[in-house]
């Protein structure tokens, strides 16, 4: 858009519009630096569950941007009673705790889904080893970053609602990732 000189316009002031702009881009600047102010200065992660895809950026450089799976959106049932919905949580999130060589403790609905007896909630049949990678990372509530057997699938939306990464990607952000390191979700 070109500026009309002021007799082409009646009550067009250009003085005006200079300074309307200069409180405009002074705005843009306090905005900026707000911004600026909200970016975590360490490592963070940005998850989009929509694409499947993970972004670790450090500050505002992208140090990583790769493929994970998070969750399927399956509804499961056990009879009238209970129903669990596979999702990924979105919002934002801290590292809670970080593990080496978890063990995944199986919810109830494991065995509902496969079919089998709720076992009591210390039984042996509840701890499988070497299912959720060489890592994991805690987000609460249940929910971890961890590694998968079935990496093909990365990519897909076929979680029960935890994040799932290759082996590579998983140590980096094990590495990376302190306690307390923020994870947005959307």
């Amino acid at each position: 858009m070109t500026l009309k000189p002021q007799g082409q316009f009646p009550g067009y002031d250009a003085s005006a519009v200079i300074l309307e702009k200069a409180k405009i881009s002074a705005d843009i600047q306090q905005l900026d630096k707000q911004l600026s102010n909200k970016v975590p200065k360490s490592f963070y992660m940005v998850i989009n569950t929509s694409s499947n895809e993970f972004y670790l950026y450090k500050n505002t450089e992208l140090v990583k941007r790769d493929k994970c799976s998070t969750g399927s959106y399956v509804l499961l049932k056990n009879g009238d009673n209970q129903e669990w919905m596979f999702k990924t949580p979105k919002g934002e999130f801290k590292i809670r705790n970080k593990n080496t060589s978890p063990v995944w403790k199986k919810p109830d609905w494991a065995f509902v889904e496969e079919g089998l007896r709720v076992p009591s909630p210390n039984h042996s049949s509840r701890f499988e080893y070497g299912v959720l990678g060489d890592y994991s990372l805690s987000l609460g509530q249940g929910y971890l970053i961890h590694g998968t057997l079935y990496q093909r699938f990365l990519g897909l939306p076929v979680t029960h609602g935890c994040v799932r990464l290759n082996d590579e990607n998983l140590e980096l952000i094990y590495k990376k990732m302190a306690i307390g390191s923020k994870v947005f979700i959307f």
